[in-house]
């Protein structure tokens, strides 16, 4: 008898415009100790089955038709209360968001001991005892000080890894994990997965891992699903689905892959794609993106950054001398030259996103400075002052949950920097910029008129890069824009980007754990640990020879797409 059984799911959205169908008619089977991989584009509906086996749809979304059986008994259409006691006790989920799936009000002890206390019925003691094993399980450094923290003090990475912990508290027989390695860098990553791995082996969990990352399936998975639209056109054995696909989405996603191993010019694209026009080339010399303003020559490096310090408060006190401080970027110091696209890779928690907020004047440092053409955006003190080199500093946000108000249509979100800085003569231009936006990012004009909680997550972050790049900026800086992304809509994104920094000698801060995309994209390279910057190399030099014993622990980390045979046998 499988542990999990899906038969004949649909799943369906009805709205005022008609009946959207998520999921059609799907049936597979996860059994005891196996791990199977869901992969597909954004939106096709990998996301939709987890929550419809724990009953989480959001509203309207329902289950049409079907039945979800878990070791035999049916758990689709059970009340709420009975749907209660099958979650954390027997189906452990972890989400695709950390920051919204984590209450703000409470700190991460409180949260874990919960969970812990419900499903296990022990007492307060032992709970807290088990939350600091888990903590330490899902590599967060020093648990017995960060267990008292609230989620906002928590890097995107160490959220995700808290959520992780929380799936896991209550010893569920089946895990669904929906993008679980998203926010993690690959040394967390390979610590995660090993962890899911040991679990399913050793106490015959089961687990549905939702990815786009083709090399944590190649690496972890028994078998794969291929969903496309909703439909499932694809399952089988790992090694079958990746060596032997049958199906021509499934030979398309899989060429679509990052190489690890290579520098290309270009992202292969997936070219198999029903019934939808593709999206034409961009001319972007001809186009609106072309025409940027205030472009000047300018003979040192367009972005310094010289010795910043930033440290923040854990434990605060009236008395200097009792509080206590994580240090999150310690003298870091590097500069991007105009036209270039410099990369920055660590850990979560190395101070990867926290310079990037220092850049842009969200966070001002302690000590240090950042120059901008020279000019130092750290004395800049009124926003008169800061406004027109802020239009030419834009950024794609790591969370595109958050990044965004949900209470603007999408249209208005993308248009907003324009109407701010007054770029368009008229609201006709302004609607056809970001019309034209949004096609290039791979959505459609038609989802302007949507809401952001009408999207997946890897299209909201296609919302996020045309918003960013509504303004026409100089310099974008990047916070893991391909993290929510799969392959096919990625390719198109970076190939996007390569052509408007080609076109528009664009300058990059491209901050990122996926190791193949660094190395595509970028031209040199920082290695963060601990907020210090460690190392400093051109990307290939970097790849093939790097001098820091932690880069190079990194690189031996990176999931590799080929040799699955070989992986595979030596686990074995």
């Amino acid at each position: 008898m499988a542990l999990l059984e899906v038969k004949n799911l649909r799943i369906e959205y009805p709205s005022r415009h008609g009946v959207h169908a998520a999921v059609k008619s799907l049936s597979f089977t996860i059994e005891r100790g196996e791990i199977v991989g869901v992969v597909g584009e954004s939106g096709a509906g990998k996301s939709t089955v987890g929550n419809a086996v724990i009953d989480l749809l959001s509203p309207p979304g329902q289950i049409a038709s079907g039945e979800v059986f878990l070791d035999g008994n049916k758990i689709s259409g059970l009340t709420p209360e009975k749907m209660r006691n099958v979650r954390g006790s027997k189906i452990g989920f972890i989400f695709q968001d950390p920051m919204t799936s984590l209450n703000p009000l409470f700190t991460v002890e409180q949260q874990l001991t919960e969970t812990i206390i419900t499903n296990l019925k022990v007492s307060q003691a032992e709970a807290v005892k088990r939350a600091l094993a888990l903590m330490e399980q899902v590599g967060i450094p020093e648990p017995q000080l960060r267990i008292k923290q609230y989620p906002h003090q928590f890097s995107g990475g160490m959220r995700q890894r808290v959520v992780i912990a929380i799936a896991l508290a209550g010893e569920p027989d089946l895990i669904i994990a929906d993008e679980p390695t998203t926010a993690l860098d690959v040394s967390i990553q390979d610590q995660i997965l090993t962890l899911i791995r040991d679990l399913c082996v050793q106490k015959n969990v089961g687990c549905m891992l939702v990815t786009h990352d083709m090399g944590v399936v190649s690496n972890v998975t028994d078998r794969v699903a291929v969903m496309y639209r909703g439909d499932l056109v694809e399952i089988g054995t790992t090694e079958q689905v990746l060596q032997r696909p049958q199906h021509p989405y499934t030979q398309s996603l899989i060429s679509a892959v990052p190489r690890s191993d290579i520098k290309l010019k270009r992202f292969p694209l997936v070219t198999y794609i029903e019934d939808v026009q593709q999206t034409p080339s961009l001319d972007v010399k001809n186009h609106w993106l072309g025409q940027s303003q205030d472009q000047r020559a300018y003979d040192g490096a367009l972005l310094e950054i010289e010795n910043v310090n930033l440290r923040f408060v854990t434990k605060d006190s009236l008395f200097e001398s009792r509080r206590e401080y994580v240090q999150a970027n310690n003298d870091v110091s590097f500069h991007i030259a105009e036209g270039e696209t410099f990369g920055l890779v660590g850990e979560s928690g190395s101070g990867k996103s926290t310079i990037a907020r220092v850049i842009t004047g969200l966070y001002p440092p302690n000590s240090g400075t950042v120059r901008f053409e020279g000019i130092d955006l750290t004395a800049l003190k009124s926003e008169s002052e800061r406004r027109p080199l802020r239009r030419q500093m834009q950024m794609v946000f790591q969370n595109p949950y958050t990044s965004m108000n949900p209470r603007m249509r999408v249209f208005d979100i993308i248009a907003e920097p324009i109407r701010f800085h007054k770029l368009t003569k008229n609201e006709a231009q302004t609607r056809q910029i970001v019309n034209d936006l949004l096609d290039h990012v791979g959505l459609g004009s038609v989802a302007g008129i949507k809401f952001p909680h009408e999207f997946s997550g890897g299209q909201r972050q296609r919302i996020s890069i045309a918003r960013a790049l509504a303004t026409r900026p100089r310099l974008l800086i990047c916070d893991e824009p391909t993290s929510a992304l799969d392959v096919s809509v990625q390719a198109q994104i970076l190939n996007l980007l390569k052509d408007l920094q080609d076109e528009l000698n664009l300058t990059m801060l491209f901050i990122s754990h996926d190791l193949p995309v660094i190395r595509q994209m970028c031209d040199r390279i920082g290695v963060m640990q601990q907020g210090t910057l460690l190392e400093v190399a051109p990307t290939e030099q970097l790849f093939t020879a790097p001098q820091h014993q932690y880069s190079k622990h990194l690189i031996s980390l990176m999931p590799e797409f080929k040799g699955l045979d070989i992986k595979r046998q030596q686990r074995a």
